[in-house]
């Protein structure tokens, strides 16, 4: 009976459930009825509103990632990166890398990038440590030892120490070498005191000293079994060179029919064991050409990124937008020299009247570029310069009344004679456009004063031979001169002689008051007592104007677009332009601020 009962039970339950899940069934059929399939005829009446929240939608989302993009230009800037080729072009040809033998532009240029010195010139032209780490002296200036940074190696990996600058700077001295610095280096003694110290025993104090140790170093475990006589010659020279520079020597070709049109790419490496450095470019490459139009055309068809060795820009370069020109004023001084020994010029106020019928600063001016007077022996800035010394200014009239009291009058044809002798003489110039426009500039500023001048143009291989000899009235010509006011080869007279090693005072100006100025002051250490111990030479050369001062030359370097890091400061050499060669960058890229 109770069995029976909650099975009845049961069913009755299940038939409610099931009565239940029917009325669901139908109200949900009811409710999508209704609600949905109903509705479906509705949404054709407000489709063109939906189509219409959509596109804005689409639009909004468009404008968005727009103006995300437009925007991101003002948070990245082009900025230099490393990488890139870069290809410069120097007049002449290459013969060696060779340092202690390079002397053309490109031999200069290829031994600088491979060839790292002791010493060599920061951004300010200010004497900073390559190789060598620091200097001192001892208290007569005739000792310096050199210290070596630790860790230098040669660019085969070889370690370099001090063995290997004694060993250069003895195989300069060797008379068998045959090194154009053999004059320099006489009697320098040069030994080590341990690897990483190099002493420099010189027969007399010279304060200048440090100023020479700028020449590449050799390595002696690849020289040293090589003869002395044969060094020139040598395949490490010109095939095999191994430095220690910022750049190694990987290849040369050459292109071309026959000398006139000749090219040799000399194509360098970066060093990763640089002491100053990785440089940043990934080649290097020297482009040696044997004419000037070949530069010009190379340049200008956008081959090259940089040229050297121009005197001035030519026109199809001037017409390019993208041409960046580099004027780096050099501490040199662009001279009239007049030969005191003999002739007209041998006479004082003859030479003081020259020079005050010079207008210095319009000749500067129309040079093209801006730069500096030279008006005394030493440069503007430079230690012991003293413009109480300058030489006489501008004054025509001064100069043709100090020649009238003198004797010297207005005779035939407006030049001026005294005693039967003629104020006429030749100038001898190099035939560059820039010494062309200043001797005749010169030579309208004299004729105006009564003097007949002759100008005498000769290429630059026998104006060389003609300055050697002195076979000149009076030359035009630039002298370098450095950061340091050791002027002693130019103007003492035991340099004008004939057996002189180098024959620089092209004066040929003999006055022993500054004999005495020039060697005490490069005897001094201290840079007061050799400011003081000039003055000397300063008043000497102000009263016997032994050479006009004009202004300091240039180097123009012609870049295709930027080159980033390129020093733009005072340089004492054209070669100094490289002396910053591993940062030098020339590609960009977008970088986010």
């Amino acid at each position: 009976m109770g069995f029976r009962l909650i099975r009845l039970r049961l069913r009755r339950q299940i038939r409610l459930g099931e009565e239940r899940a029917k009325d669901l069934s139908e109200h949900t059929e009811e409710g999508i009825e209704r609600y949905l399939f109903k509705r479906f005829n509705r949404i054709t009446k407000i489709r063109r509103f939906v189509a219409a929240w959509i596109i804005l939608l689409l639009v909004a989302i468009l404008a968005t990632m727009g103006q995300t993009y437009l925007l991101s230009g003002y948070f990245q800037t082009l900025e230099p990166v490393p990488g890139g080729i870069y290809n410069e072009g120097v007049i002449g040809t290459f013969t060696t890398a060779n340092p202690i033998y390079a002397v053309s532009d490109v031999d200069t240029t290829v031994s600088h990038l491979i060839f790292a010195s002791l010493f060599t010139y920061n951004a300010q032209n200010q004497l900073t440590g390559e190789l060598a780490s620091s200097y001192s002296a001892n208290s007569l200036g005739n000792v310096y030892t050199v210290y070596l940074k630790p860790h230098l190696t040669w660019q085969d990996g070889q370690p370099l120490t001090s063995s290997d600058v004694v060993f250069t700077y003895n195989l300069i001295e060797n008379p068998d070498a045959q090194s154009p610095l053999f004059n320099s280096w006489q009697d320098v003694k040069v030994t080590a005191d341990g690897p990483l110290a190099v002493v420099f025993t010189l027969p007399d104090a010279l304060a200048s000293f440090p100023e020479d140790l700028t020449g590449g170093i050799l390595p002696e475990h690849i020289l040293q079994s090589v003869p002395v006589n044969e060094m020139r010659s040598t395949t490490f020279d010109s095939q095999k060179p191994v430095g220690s520079g910022p750049f190694s020597w990987q290849a040369i070709s050459v292109s071309g029919n026959d000398p006139t049109n000749a090219e040799e790419q000399i194509v360098l490496t970066p060093f990763s064991g640089y002491a100053l450095g990785r440089p940043k470019l990934q080649e290097f490459v020297v482009h040696a050409y044997a004419a000037q139009n070949e530069l010009v055309q190379a340049f200008a068809s956008g081959q090259l990124n940089g040229a050297e060795g121009l005197d001035e820009v030519p026109q199809k370069i001037a017409s390019m937008s993208n041409v960046d020109t580099n004027n780096f004023i050099l501490t040199a001084g662009v001279y009239a020299f007049f030969k005191t020994s003999s002739g007209v010029l041998a006479n004082q106020t003859v030479r003081s009247a020259l020079v005050q019928a010079v207008n210095v600063p319009a000749i500067i001016d129309s040079l093209g570029y801006p730069t500096h007077e030279v008006n005394e022996p030493l440069l503007e800035g430079q230690l012991g310069y003293n413009p109480t010394y300058r030489q006489p200014a501008y004054n025509l009239a001064a100069a043709e009344s100090n020649l009238n009291q003198a004797g010297w009058t207005v005779g035939a044809g407006g030049v001026r004679t005294n005693a039967g002798q003629s104020l006429s003489f030749n100038l001898t110039i190099s035939n560059s456009p820039t010494y062309l426009k200043v001797a005749g500039e010169l030579k309208d500023y004299w004729q105006k004063l009564g003097a007949n001048v002759t100008l005498i143009v000769e290429d630059p291989s026998d104006f060389n031979n003609i300055l050697e000899n002195h076979s000149y009235q009076a030359v035009l010509y630039g002298i370098s001169i450095g950061i340091d006011p050791d002027v002693f080869v130019y103007w003492d007279s035991s340099q004008a002689q004939a057996n002189s090693p180098s024959r620089l005072n092209l004066s040929e100006w003999n006055n022993s008051s500054a004999n005495e100025s020039l060697e005490e002051g490069r005897t001094r250490i201290d840079p007061a007592l050799r400011a003081i111990k000039y003055e000397g030479l300063l008043s000497a050369w102000q009263q016997d104007l032994p050479a006009l001062g004009l202004y300091q030359p240039r180097l123009l370097y012609l870049t295709n677009g930027p080159v980033f890091g390129l020093n733009s400061n005072t340089l004492n050499s054209n070669t100094d332009r490289l002396n910053n060669v591993q940062k030098w960058e020339i590609d960009e890229a977008k970088v986010t601020d």
